[in-house]
């Protein structure tokens, strides 16, 4: 069953543990990690997020010009990197996945690591929203791991609903540690494979759960 748009969840009480908490989230490809995301972020967490990051990057000037010498002219396109032929480059080219990532992953960790930093310095708890956690080694940073769990049929049927072909999943998903890895290094898991409220109820009682622990 996909996640069901209606019936809002709750009002999210707000996370005040005793000493503010960094929690990273990770989970498979459509598993919904941006919806349980926004959930923590509606109990106070800051959320940083690598893709907002990773957009706000490959916006610089000073990164388009490296990946256009690395890719060729074509990839920008006005004024902005073509994350779509960007995407098709990467997926199907290891060598190509590991050039583009040489020249974005150390300015989007650094500008992570920044958010981060402000967070603790404003006593804030904050969650860890990054793709390649644990391939990037940012899980150090992190008190506490979630891994966002669905079932493959349903983030077949979300990836579908983002317009990927049959397989892009897939293929997306053998440049990251496998889920069951994944799964056995977090400290907790969310069901994410069904309503919003169910999921949102989760999250609840994982801070609370998190709270008194602190």
């Amino acid at each position: 069953m996909t996640a069901d748009p209606g019936g809002p969840p709750a009002a999210a009480a707000p996370f005040r543990p005793r000493t503010p908490v960094v929690i990273g989230i990770v989970g498979g490809i459509a598993a919904g990690k941006s919806a349980v995301g926004e959930r923590f972020a509606a109990h106070g967490l800051r959320h940083v997020d690598a893709d907002r990051h990773a957009r706000a990057v490959s916006q610089r000037k000073d990164v388009l010009a490296e990946v256009a010498a690395a890719f060729g002219p074509a990839v920008v396109q006005s004024g902005g990197l073509d994350r779509a032929a960007m995407a098709a480059l990467v997926f199907r080219d290891p060598t190509a996945r590991t050039r583009l990532e040489a020249i974005l992953h150390p300015r989007i960790r650094q500008d992570i690591l920044a958010e981060l930093a402000a967070a603790r310095a404003a006593g804030q708890s904050a969650l860890l929203d990054v793709p390649l956690l644990y391939e990037n080694g940012l899980s150090e940073h992190c008190d506490h791991v979630v891994f966002v769990d669905a079932p493959d049929a349903v983030r077949r049927t979300r990836a579908a609903g983002r317009g990927w072909a049959d397989g892009e999943l897939a293929r997306r998903e053998q440049a990251q540690l496998p889920l069951a890895e994944k799964q056995a290094r977090a400290d907790f898991v969310i069901d994410n494979g069904g309503d919003r409220a169910t999921m949102a109820a989760q999250v609840a009682s994982l801070l609370v759960h998190l709270s008194e622990r602190s």
